[in-house]
């Protein structure tokens, strides 16, 4: 082999051995970006799904629940949206639901006092409510106007009450005497006694529980 030819040849592997390195590190450098970018888009997909979740969940937790929701007008003033626009005593009466609850408040003068309170929480019997009460012993609370009075203030809480702090809770009414909460999810009992059947119904200043007992206070 001649000179020339050997020192043409030295030449190029020099030339490749030096250029090895430099396309290796490209190649790496490629790696490594697309596996920063794969990484990055996948902590963005993982944050916006977690966002979505928690605002889907933050606006589940902030609707109406229970069984008797269900009989609630779809629209118009008695509906969720129209009640949420007027005070507590005003929004009861828009719901044919509470008519027995709504009259007892006329007959003891409580329904300014309610519309004017701010931030509270009304435990709501419906008319079925009233039913099981029997009928002489609710003439006589209707008729006996400081007995209706401590019965219907006795089922609301000077402070506004989410379905959370019904899991367990003792709190004090107008009425001056405490009612305890305890349940989970869906699912909350009011003195041991009523169940919520439609809760976290939001009026202009008040939250509304509708429950399926009268509650009744130590006489």
């Amino acid at each position: 082999m001649s000179t020339t030819l050997r020192i043409r040849r030295t030449a190029i592997a020099v030339t490749a051995a030096a250029l090895l390195p430099l396309s290796l590190a490209a190649c790496s450098g490629d790696d490594s970006k697309d596996k920063a970018d794969d990484s990055t888009a996948a902590s963005e997909s993982k944050k916006s799904d977690e966002a979505s979740e928690g605002s889907s969940g933050d606006m589940a937790g902030d609707k109406p629940f229970g069984s008797a929701c269900a009989s609630v007008p779809k629209d118009g003033k008695g509906s969720f949206d129209g009640m949420a626009k007027d005070p507590v005593a005003t929004a009861a009466s828009n719901n044919p639901e509470l008519s027995t609850l709504v009259t007892a408040v006329k007959k003891a003068g409580l329904v300014d006092t309610l519309n004017t309170a701010e931030n509270i929480t009304v435990f709501a019997p419906t008319n079925d409510a009233f039913a099981k009460i029997p009928k002489a012993d609710l003439d006589k609370v209707l008729n006996d106007k400081a007995m209706l009075t401590k019965v219907l203030t006795y089922h609301v809480v000077g402070q506004k009450l989410a379905p959370k702090d019904l899991e367990s809770g003792s709190y004090e009414t107008l009425e001056k005497s405490k009612l305890t909460t305890a349940g989970s999810g869906e699912s909350y009992k009011v003195n041991d006694s009523a169940n919520v059947v439609c809760g976290n119904v939001k009026t202009a200043n008040a939250n509304v529980h509708i429950i399926d007992t009268v509650l009744m206070p130590k006489m």
